[in-house]
């Protein structure tokens, strides 16, 4: 099975969503990134989709995000959603897209990320408990879930503090 990443297009909106509310079984996934799309901080280069002989079968969006500490508000991302149709879960497919947009991420300059998920799964991509650089979620949250990658070595030393999402992400959180 050949698998194609690639950066989102326009045409690939209406299958965007749909690929976001069957991989979480629950409306409101698709309509979450539609929103992401109009709030000036969306970068088009960190929505990413997965296809399978032309169909839209996986998506994945790095969102900026920022790090509230005492003295600044320092800059992340936020990976979220990641989403594959349940048909083509267990494939390697969600690998492949975090792989490729934790690259795409570093090729803009980002230097870390931070992700709400199973830590059995992200640990495999470098995702540690975002606790070790006493970085919070805004909400209650198991501490081994909330997690975060540095990109650049020593990205997170000394950036305390929580998280600040965009409003977007309120209903998903």
């Amino acid at each position: 099975m050949d698998i194609e990443i690639r950066p989102e297009a326009k045409g690939d909106y209406t299958e965007v969503g749909t690929v976001n509310d069957l991989a979480f079984g629950q409306p409101g996934e698709g309509a979450m990134v539609e929103a992401l799309r109009y709030n000036p901080r969306f970068i088009r280069g960190l929505s990413l989709v997965a296809c399978v002989d032309g169909l839209v079968v996986g998506h994945i969006l790095f969102f900026p995000v920022d790090i509230e500490t005492p003295g600044e508000r320092v800059e992340s991302l936020s990976l979220a959603p990641l989403a594959v149709l349940p048909e083509y879960q267990n494939m390697g497919i969600g690998g492949k897209l975090i792989e490729a947009g934790v690259e795409a991420a570093r090729c803009m300059g980002f230097a870390s990320v931070i992700v709400m998920g199973h830590p059995g799964y992200y640990s495999r991509f470098g995702f540690k408990p975002a606790s070790q650089w006493c970085i919070r979620p805004p909400m209650e949250a198991p501490e081994e879930a909330f997690m975060a990658l540095e990109l650049a070595r020593g990205s997170l030393k000394g950036k305390a503090g929580t998280v600040v999402y965009p409003r977007e992400y309120d209903a998903a959180l």
